[in-house]
């Protein structure tokens, strides 16, 4: 599915079931503990259309790799962190790898397992509102308000899939280490950018080494560490 254009040596590997890696060429894993995020943006940098349904999907262009990224992405974690508005704003989404993907369902959760995880993650809420529930989540759901504290408790690998304001208060408390970023060929013309709510430049200068880079016809798929 995807096509390798560029990757740096010596990245950290996980061991994906052949129906995967055929898909993902290159090589796919994270270290062990760490916190890695992953957006979709259409081509002038917007992650999201307010009030409008199915918005992440509009501004990834229907695209099926950008789903089967993140479904890589989401059977790693241990944790999967969103805002509020995120939350609600797909109040069926179990964010889970299968729901992402259920074209590979199994091969997914078999790699889940091989991870050593014998559940779907955890999801952790940030709002200042603690009443915030969920039917699909049920007790996997965790509403927390402090986010420092809650990402040092939390652990291994916790995946954080935005807004963009929760990822501009991740990026000034330096809790960033990965960022993966699907470009998608489309212009929106308005609506909330990757980063919300938060100044850095030029006070602030938060920078991304590339990892790697792939395509899958005209969207990209970028891969950086804000650590190296």
């Amino acid at each position: 599915m995807l096509e390798l254009l560029y990757e740096r040596d010596g990245l950290p590997e996980l061991e994906l079931p052949e129906a995967l890696a055929r898909l993902y060429p290159g090589t796919f894993g994270l270290p062990e503990q760490c916190v890695y995020v992953n957006f979709v943006q259409t081509l002038d940098g917007v992650v999201a259309l307010p009030d409008v349904p199915r918005s992440n999907r509009i501004v990834a262009d229907e695209s099926d790799a950008d789903r089967f990224v993140m479904a890589l992405l989401r059977a790693c974690a241990d944790a999967v962190v969103v805002g509020s508005h995120t939350l609600l704003a797909s109040p069926k989404n179990r964010w889970t790898a299968e729901a992402a993907y259920p074209e590979l369902a199994e091969e997914l959760s078999a790699f889940r397992r091989s991870l050593g995880h014998d559940r779907d993650p955890e999801v952790v809420v940030f709002s200042r509102v603690r009443e915030i529930e969920s039917e699909t989540l049920g007790d996997r759901l965790h509403v927390r308000d402090d986010l420092s504290a809650t990402i040092a408790g939390l652990g291994g690998r916790v995946l954080c899939e935005g807004g963009p304001t929760l990822f501009g208060s991740l990026l000034v408390d330096d809790l960033v280490d990965e960022l993966y970023l699907t470009v998608s060929p489309v212009l929106a013309g308005a609506g909330l950018t990757l980063v919300e709510g938060v100044e850095l430049l030029p006070d602030r200068r938060v920078s991304g080494a590339l990892e790697g880079v792939r395509r899958h016809g005209s969207h990209l798929f970028l891969h950086y560490s804000l650590r190296r």
